[in-house]
């Protein structure tokens, strides 16, 4: 077991570095190995606190660089969004609303690269719509980042105010939904302190490499980066429905 939790651990650091330049993708990368050892509903309260550990971390090394604005024109909708699928996640079972999400999220990558030939760019008024599936995502299950950046990427196109305003959006989903994760399944999530102890350590640790990181990257990289990562999270979604 010592072994396992090594290896979580690791995976941990390595998922809190790579997302700090990305702008998300910890919960992406983590919840898949969390769930070697924990059930669904436990790994994805667990790896909540792990992702609210890490967004906080990242806002205090970037702060200087977040965009109040873009918190204005999302925060409200993100924390609606996260009260909701939070509820949803402990009361229905999961695989119908992320058959959906998962090919909402392989689709919205396809509308990005036909903007090249058509020209068309999201709406300004849509980004109610983002805040919102972003809160809602991560309310449900974790993964809130993919359809966040898609919307914000497009707002903050400076990579360090990009990362840094990433970080506050997603502190607000972590904030509101780890307490309704905490009333329905209290005995479960302090069962796992030990293992949410390590992973925590882990993520923060990550953090410090990841900003180093972050300063050398390319944004086109970083982009590239996005997109693949919401292709991902679309087929994480549909696999997880569909089995």
């Amino acid at each position: 077991m010592e072994t396992v939790f090594f290896l979580v651990a690791l995976a941990a650091f390595f998922a809190a570095a790579l997302t700090v330049p990305a702008g998300f993708g910890l919960s992406t990368m983590l919840t898949p190995v969390v769930l070697l050892i924990l059930d669904p509903h436990e790994a994805v309260a667990v790896v909540a606190i792990v992702h609210g550990a890490h967004n906080a971390a990242k806002y205090f090394n970037l702060k200087e660089h977040v965009d109040l604005d873009a918190i204005k024109r999302y925060g409200i909708w993100l924390v609606i969004g996260a009260i909701i699928g939070a509820i949803l996640q402990n009361m229905v079972p999961q695989d119908p609303l992320l058959l959906v999400i998962g090919i909402f999220l392989i689709i919205l990558p396809i509308l990005t690269i036909s903007e090249r030939w058509t020209g068309y760019k999201i709406p300004e008024a849509n980004d109610r719509v983002g805040g919102f599936g972003s809160g809602f995502m991560g309310g449900l299950s974790g993964h809130q980042g993919a359809l966040r950046a898609m919307f914000l990427s497009r707002r903050l196109t400076n990579k360090m105010s990009f990362a840094a305003t990433a970080s506050v959006l997603a502190l607000c989903v972590d904030l509101t939904r780890i307490p309704i994760y905490l009333y329905y399944r209290p005995d479960e999530i302090w069962e796992h302190l030990q293992l949410t102890g390590l992973l925590v350590l882990a993520a923060l640790i990550g953090v410090r490499v990841g900003k180093k990181w972050l300063l050398k990257w390319k944004s086109k990289t970083i982009r590239n980066w996005i997109m693949f990562g919401i292709i991902a999270s679309g087929i994480y979604y549909l696999f997880e429905a569909l089995n």
